[in-house]
């Protein structure tokens, strides 16, 4: 039986093609590559129903992922996350079939899990002994552990201001881990330098390998799983370096050519904190990439990416399905990760909650009807972001008693 049809890499800019089996970085022209599949066979040997009789996590897509031997897989269970109703914030919305899929409950604690297990996964099949990348911490922290899963080496650097609890993730996995003065940008330099001069370490930044996107893009066959092989009429992403989003979309035209999918495809938006939107003003001047966002700064820390590799595919996959991109402020999201929190008792990372927040936007401008199935990625765990609420209650004496209420 043939676990993968993985036929080749391609060039997101140029379209040329590169040999699968090697290990890879970015095409010749600097742009991302991307996996492509012998579609018409995958459609000859698999059905949605026989998907369905599988294993509930991501690699039930096999034959649409790039690893090809099963005993070559990396796995903590990663994947099938749930897609739930959120109809006391969909009614204060004026959104009443607005639904959430969270994935906080992937191992790691966020959405970077699916990524992690299909890029060292693909790592491991093909030689590497040790991966290397700069993060704004959930990144780092699920790939140094899947390396340690593995039984591979990582090399992690990140912002000194990069969430706490990411840091620890790696350290205990046994990472070589370097704090960096600086943004993401000022991390990658180093981590690019670093791998010049060492042996059988990989670059695994974002887009600058061709696997982190393939799990990334399982979300978009899931949701369409769980939706009876249809999608949604507008799909909400928090947007960094905008892996998940090209990922979706990447998957829905996938799902399209497999004949899986039925209707139209979602409307997809691109979310960012007004502190880092170089998605959203490049949108808003109809460009097609996008302009380095100076001193970039946002309590949604996942999505401080001032300059992304793939922007112009993020932009193309708005343009392509009529979506767009919006901006909202940390006061926004905040409000709105505390708001879920007490309406549907969904604890969720501050990049999951500004697209909350961006749903309050979009309705009170007109852009959303209210008609609309809408489904919100939340990308991690809210516990994972213990600094977003403060703890400021009263202390009482042991001897005391509560106040009534």
């Amino acid at each position: 039986m043939t676990f993968s049809f993985l036929s080749h890499l391609e060039c997101s800019r140029t379209g040329e093609r590169y040999e699968a089996d090697e290990v890879a970085g970015t095409s010749a022209a600097g742009a991302p590559l991307l996996a492509r599949y012998d579609l018409e066979r995958v459609r000859e040997t698999v059905t949605p129903a026989e998907i369905a009789a599988r294993e509930p996590n991501l690699w039930r897509y096999h034959e649409v992922l790039p690893v090809r031997r099963p005993e070559h897989v990396v796995t903590l269970g990663e994947g099938m996350t749930p897609l739930l109703p959120t109809p006391a914030y969909g009614k204060q919305a004026g959104v009443p079939r607005l639904l959430m899929k969270d994935e906080g409950l992937v191992p790691t604690g966020s959405f970077k899990a699916r990524g992690a297990a299909v890029g060292v996964s693909r790592a491991l099949e093909l030689g590497v002994r040790g991966v290397a990348m700069p993060t704004n911490g959930n990144a780092g922290a699920a790939w140094a552990l899947y390396a340690a899963r593995a039984g591979m080496r990582s090399l992690i650097a990140m912002p000194d201001d990069a969430p706490a609890i990411t840091m620890k993730e790696c350290l205990a996995s046994g990472a070589e881990l370097y704090r960096v003065d600086g943004l993401i940008g000022d991390a990658g330099k180093l981590v690019h330098a670093a791998v010049a001069e060492r042996g059988g370490y990989q670059e695994v930044s974002t887009l600058k390998e061709p696997y982190r996107l393939e799990g990334k893009k399982t979300m978009g066959y899931e949701i369409a799983e769980q939706l009876g092989w249809r999608m949604p009429d507008v799909l909400l992403y928090p947007t960094g370096g905008g892996v998940g989003l090209i990922g979706i979309h990447k998957a829905l035209l996938e799902l399209k050519e497999l004949g899986w999918l039925s209707g139209e495809l979602p409307r997809l938006v691109a979310v960012q904190a007004t502190g880092c939107a170089p998605i959203v003003e490049a949108f808003s001047r109809g460009a097609r990439e996008s302009e380095p966002w100076p001193e970039a700064k946002t309590v949604a820390f996942g999505i401080t990416v001032p300059k992304a590799l793939g922007d112009f595919l993020v932009l193309d996959a708005i343009y392509a399905t009529g979506g767009t991109a919006v901006a909202v402020t940390d006061e926004d999201l905040l409000a709105a990760q505390r708001r879920l929190a007490g309406l549907e008792g969904a604890f969720i990372c501050p990049e999951g909650a500004a697209c909350f927040a961006a749903v309050d936007q979009l309705r009170e401008s007109g852009w959303l009807d209210g008609g609309e199935e809408v489904v919100v990625l939340n990308t991690g765990a809210g516990i994972k972001y213990p600094e977003t609420i403060d703890v400021d209650v009263p202390l009482l004496a042991k001897d005391g008693a509560i106040p009534p209420a």
